[in-house]
């Protein structure tokens, strides 16, 4: 690294350095830092690896660089700067190491060959790893790096005079020039213009060339046969004759000056046009309406042109091959056929024309017409170019005829509901004209047969038939006194509506046909239309399920039938008069009642519905439960069909009643010990009722009253009450933490007696009518006593109130 790269060395903590700013083959030129103390400054160049060779140069305090000359080139100097004080003391100092450049090349030779650049000889330098070329053209210069010798400049511009020089390079810098040589760059090459006008020629042409006193052009087959042709001159254009058609030459020019050097050359390679194609011949496809044209293939021709032209219609088609296809002919004229062959000289002269006649066009103004039933008469215009005509009538089923004439008409026979297609072609010896428009006659259809017509209901009915051919479209004709009722359509069936109801109609179908229009002699049928739909006038209840309904007669050969339509079912009722009576309804049920009349014609429409509801069902089970002595719980099952709910107790003391949409009910003010009769009202949301009875009920005796409790003798309990009705059984009842007790007096007493009762107990005490059957009544009020105790027998018996527990 020391010995290919420049570097600086720093006084320790002075700040002083130096640095390379420019080198040579013999001089090295540096800078260093101005020093505020130095006086003067001194500057040592000492060669590496080289005997005894140095510099020495001593520079003022004001002198910050210099240049070392004399050096010997591709040589390594360690460069040393010092600085020196008034004293002549070295303050500070600094060193660095730098190569000079190579020695100065020298030009062996220096020449130019092509227009835009010059080619440079010299001899090696030691230790030069490239070297700059640089041509300079006045104020302009081009430079290019090359390894060795030769070296070549280009970019440079033709007959132009450039000075040339060279310089070495290494790693420390470039050498100075070397001694210049003067070279002029030759002439620039005459840029070719190159065409065949015809088979056998070629002329070439070109601008003038500056500095140009002359030109050379040269021409020969690109294959090598044959001789080289060359012409020097000074035109600016030249022609060659007597070639060979169709043959690739290679031109080659150049241009000299006025010393009869000569410039760049330029080579273009061109070839004569071809010659034109012999023996063509011309194949007609008249179902396509083309033809193909095929000939003998020239020689150096790369592409055809055929060209087909007709007036003032030309037709073209380009191929590489021997043949081509020219489409789109026009039908009914003659073509002047001619082939041309192309090649990048240029083209051929175009072939003698060969004629071609093409098929005739189809025939036009076609007419049909039938002048009697069963003829058809088919006329068109004559045709260019046509020998004779052929007519094809093909009808619907297949069947085809045809008529071969020289005229323009032709007749057939034809049948009736038939459609002909009907085609006229045109011939002559090219072939069969193209196809033309192809007509259609249909000739009047006929009557439809195997007629039917059911009624779909009393205003509707739909008619039938069997299909005819020719038929297009139908009419139905449904007529009764003044009015009439239509229908069109394409099928064989038709629904006429809107027909009055309970009436005659005639009604008649006729067959259409676009082209021919209708056929009028079909048969009428006549028909009745079923009865006109009843309206019930009153829907009446004899009894809870029981419905009478009535309705206007409007048929007295109809049979009316009434149906009540509900969730549940269907119900019937059937009458030739004007009502019937519907049964067996179930209860709390809706209805939708509607009637309909039946007739040997057919069935009317169902009359509008009438709604019906039945009353709602009485419940089928009823519990009554007494609650208190003055509440009693009414529950009872579902009723179908109701909504709301009325029960009564009801007895001679008074009445008890509640209207609930629950299927329970609690009746306050109830009598104790009193039978009552028990009724329900179902009601249904529009406000029916049911009126249902039940089994009577008695409420349950009145509770005693003044219970009170006192000790006997014998360690008892006697237990005594005031009773509402001497009549009356009861049972008193004692429950303790130490245990239950029951006693029963005899029927007509008022108390009853415990015996061996624990004593120090609290007991709950209950008097309550006995029931004859289920459970005793536990709504009677409870009253607590505390039985104390004196020594091991029953001490007092003392009242503490009454109890608000439900069961002890």
């Amino acid at each position: 690294i020391l010995l290919h790269l420049p570097f600086q060395i720093f006084s320790a903590n002075t700040g002083f350095s130096m640095s390379i700013y420019d080198v040579t083959s013999q001089s090295i030129s540096v800078r260093w830092t101005k020093f505020s103390e130095a006086s003067s400054y001194r500057v040592t160049a000492i060669a590496v690896n080289t005997v005894s060779h140095s510099l020495l140069a001593h520079f003022s305090d004001v002198t910050l660089k210099a240049t070392l000359t004399s050096l010997i080139p591709n040589t390594i100097y360690a460069i040393q700067a010092e600085v020196i004080d008034k004293n002549g003391i070295i303050l500070a100092e600094t060193q660095i190491m730098q190569s000079t450049a190579p020695d100065i090349p020298v030009i062996d030779q220096a020449y130019s060959k092509l227009s835009n650049s010059i080619t440079v000889e010299w001899r090696a330098v030691p230790g030069a790893t490239d070297y700059v070329l640089t041509a300079q053209d006045g104020d302009s210069f081009i430079e290019t790096v090359v390894k060795n010798s030769p070296g070549t400049v280009t970019g440079l511009k033709p007959a132009t005079l450039y000075i040339i020089t060279i310089r070495s390079i290494n790693s420390g810098g470039k050498s100075q020039p070397s001694p210049f040589r003067k070279v002029k760059t030759v002439l620039a090459a005459p840029v070719l213009s190159v065409h065949s006008p015809s088979c056998d020629s070629i002329v070439v042409s070109w601008k003038a060339v500056h500095m140009a006193a002359g030109f050379s052009v040269s021409l020969m087959r690109s294959d090598g046969l044959g001789r080289m042709l060359k012409e020097n001159t000074t035109n600016t254009s030249l022609i060659f004759t007597n070639l060979d058609p169709g043959t690739l030459y290679t031109i080659k020019a150049y241009a000299w000056n006025a010393n009869g050097m000569p410039g760049d050359d330029f080579t273009y390679n061109q070839r004569t046009s071809p010659n034109a194609p012999a023996d063509v011949k011309v194949a007609f496809n008249s179902g396509a309406l083309r033809a193909v044209v095929s000939w003998m293939p020239a020689e150096g021709a790369l592409t055809y042109s055929v060209t087909e032209s007709s007036g003032i219609l030309k037709l073209r088609c380009n191929t590489s091959s021997a043949s081509c296809m020219v489409p789109s002919l026009q039908c009914g004229s003659e073509y002047s056929v001619s082939v041309t062959a192309y090649n990048d000289g240029g083209s051929s002269k175009p072939t003698d024309a060969v004629s071609l006649k093409t098929i005739p066009c189809a025939p036009v103004n076609i007419s049909i017409e039938e002048d009697v039933p069963g003829h058809l008469l088919v006329s068109w215009s004559s045709v260019s170019f046509a020998h004779y005509y052929v007519v094809f009538v093909k009808s619907d089923d297949g069947l085809e005829v045809h008529c071969n004439t020289s005229h323009t008409r032709c007749h057939f026979q034809s049948d009736c509901g038939f459609t002909y297609f009907i085609s006229v072609f045109a011939y002559n010896k090219a072939g069969q004209s193209p196809l033309g428009d192809v007509f259609n006659y249909t000739t009047a259809p006929c009557c439809p047969s195997d007629f039917r017509a059911v009624f779909m209901s009393s205003d509707t009915v739909r008619v039938t038939w069997a299909p005819v051919r020719g038929a297009d479209l139908y009419e139905t004709r449904a007529a009764a006194g003044s009015g009439v009722v239509l229908c069109k359509d394409t099928a064989t069936a038709c629904t006429l509506s809107a027909l009055q109801c309970n009436t005659p109609y005639n009604i008649t179908v006729y067959s259409f046909s676009e082209a021919r229009g209708s056929n009028t002699s079909c048969v009428p049928q006549y028909v009745a239309t079923a009865p006109c739909s009843p309206e019930i006038k009153t829907v009446s209840k004899e009894g809870l399920s029981v419905i009478n309904v009535q309705w206007q007669s409007n048929n007295e050969e109809a049979t009316y039938i009434v149906t009540a339509r509900g969730e549940t079912g269907l119900w019937h009722c059937t009458s030739t008069g004007n009502s019937c009576t519907l049964t067996d309804l179930p209860c709390g049920s809706a209805f939708s009642v509607s009637a309909i009349a039946r007739s040997p014609a057919g069935q009317s429409l169902p009359s509008y519905s009438v709604p019906l509801e039945t009353a709602p069902c009485c419940p089928n089970d009823l519990i009554l439960t007494q609650v208190t002595q003055s509440v009693t719980n009414i529950s009872w099952s579902v009723g179908m069909g109701a909504q709301t709910y009325v029960t009564t107790l009801e007895s001679p003391k008074g009445q008890a009643k509640c209207h609930t949409l629950q299927n329970y009910c609690l009746l306050g003010c109830i009598t104790c010990g009193t039978n009552y009769t028990v009724s329900l009202k179902a009601i249904s949301e529009t406000g029916l009722t049911s009126r249902c009875t039940y089994q009577g009920y008695s409420s349950s005796a009145c509770c005693p009253s003044g219970v009170k409790l006192y000790r006997l003798s014998n360690n008892g309990i006697r237990v005594f009450w005031r009773a509402s009705d001497e009549t009356i059984n009861y049972n008193a009842d004692l429950h303790g933490s130490k245990g239950n007790f029951t006693c029963t007096p005899t029927s007509g007493l008022s108390h009853c007696d415990v015996t061996e009762i624990p004593c120090g107990d609290v007991y709950t005490v209950v008097v309550a009518p006995r029931a004859d059957k289920g459970p005793n009544l536990m709504f009677c009020p409870k009253k607590i006593y505390s039985v104390t105790c004196s020594g091991s027998s029953v001490g007092m018996v003392i009242y503490r109130g009454k109890s608000n527990a439900k069961h002890i």
